[in-house]
């Protein structure tokens, strides 16, 4: 099964926990604090296989976990971090943040490998609040909780050549004849319901990789047929081969398909017309190619190609021009370095870290710095007193006070609830 596109949830492992210990030895006065801090949890690694050709394995992992790092021990012992889950992908898939819409990684070469999420940190253990006023402090952290996404995984072919047209114009059949690629082929519309991939050599030495793609019809960009689904594979080619039925067998105008064509090429994406093109005018050998061509080539500019897939004439020097082409075709990425996460300037970096509102008569905070802190909060004495420092120090008290809180309300983090006290 031919699996090109899934939404997945990865949650990267939490942090260990660090540890409040005391060293206790005979002849070591005032041993001190001695916990250790926590290892720090799984990421999630997307890494690609050369092996796979599709996100099948994928489908079916609705939701990806890490582990937790090991926690701290005594004696100054750190836990152990977590071993990182990798996922395998075939080469070609983009990774992108459902919610934002912030592409994380196109793993387009052999060896690429990239975190989607990282795991939390260890939470540090007591020797690490160690100062000259608290010499023997009795608190530790929890350990940081991992990043929490909702990935969009798309495969897009990596292919040099791919092959559009309407439905039953030949596009099987000639990747068929030019390649080791074995397509399913019949009398009847949609027979490729998948991208056929096939390596092509020329009669001088040159190879390179065709994609058959399922054909298109007119409104395919908006979800008609099956154009949308794999309209993103041509997104990759580096030259669009545009297969147009001559001989008019289904009833169809040749020049009215390749505008129609061209024209959901362009609404799904700009770019996909600034690609070199070249037109194959196929099934040649029909009684009515050879007025039909004479029309088509008074309409285009761009070169046109006789070919008779049937009979495999012709089709030697489609590929030698294609070879032409894609030699002259320096390697330019997929997308813009703007696209990336590691290049969004994020415009909200002046607004506070946290919002409060009044929900039912409790006095609500939320913000994710706030709720990540209190994660990390081991509830201890110390723990919360730390805790309730913190926040003043943020201004959530005198903001509070200025919203009109008085003592003895409720206060609400996550599903913490506290009593306001002055």
């Amino acid at each position: 099964m031919f699996v090109d596109e899934v939404i997945i949830k990865v949650i990267a492992g939490k942090g260990g926990d660090g540890c409040t210990a005391f060293r206790r030895e005979k002849y070591v006065p005032m041993g001190g604090p001695y916990g250790g801090n926590g290892g720090r949890g799984s990421n999630i690694v997307f890494k690609v296989d050369e092996g796979l050709r599709t996100l099948l394995d994928l489908r079916y992992q609705k939701l990806i976990k890490g582990k937790k790092g090991e926690n701290g021990k005594g004696k100054n012992q750190h836990g152990q971090n977590a071993q990182d889950v990798v996922i395998r992908v075939p080469q070609g898939t983009v990774v992108t943040d459902n919610e934002t819409g912030l592409i994380l990684a196109d793993l387009k070469d052999k060896n690429d490998e990239v975190i989607v999420a990282h795991g939390g940190r260890g939470g540090r253990g007591n020797t690490a609040f160690k100062t000259q006023t608290n010499p023997a402090p009795n608190f530790s952290e929890n350990g940081e909780p991992g990043e929490e996404k909702e990935l969009k995984v798309e495969l897009k072919l990596l292919a040099d050549v791919g092959l559009v047209g309407m439905p039953s114009v030949g596009k099987s059949t000639i990747i068929s004849c030019v390649s080791a690629s074995k397509p399913k082929i019949a009398a009847y519309h949609f027979t490729t319901l998948s991208p056929n991939l096939g390596v092509v050599k020329t009669k001088d030495n040159r190879s390179f990789v065709m994609a058959d793609l399922p054909g298109l019809i007119e409104g395919a960009s908006k979800g008609e047929g099956l154009g949308d689904k794999f309209l993103k594979h041509i997104e990759r080619t580096k030259v669009i081969a545009h297969v147009v039925d001559m001989s008019a067998t289904e009833g169809r105008d040749p020049y009215e398909d390749y505008v129609k064509i061209n024209k959901e090429l362009e609404a799904f994406n700009p770019k996909l017309l600034k690609k070199p093109m070249i037109i194959i005018a196929n099934k040649m050998d029909m009684p009515s190619a050879k007025e039909n061509l004479k029309k088509f080539k008074e309409k285009v500019k761009e070169e046109v190609f006789e070919v008779s897939a049937i009979t495999n004439k012709g089709l030697e020097q489609v590929l030698i021009a294609l070879a032409d082409k894609l030699d002259a075709i320096p390697n330019t990425p997929l997308y813009e370095d703007e696209a990336f996460e590691s290049h969004v300037l994020y415009k909200f970096q002046k607004e506070e870290p946290y919002t409060i509102e009044k929900e039912n008569g409790v006095w609500v905070i939320k913000g994710a710095y706030i709720e990540k802190l209190l994660k990390m909060t081991k509830m201890t004495d110390e723990g919360v007193l730390r805790f309730t420092k913190k926040l003043r120090r943020l201004g959530i008290d005198d903001k509070l006070e200025e919203l009109g809180i008085q003592e003895g309300d409720i206060v609400r983090i996550l599903d913490f609830d506290f009593e306001y006290k002055q």
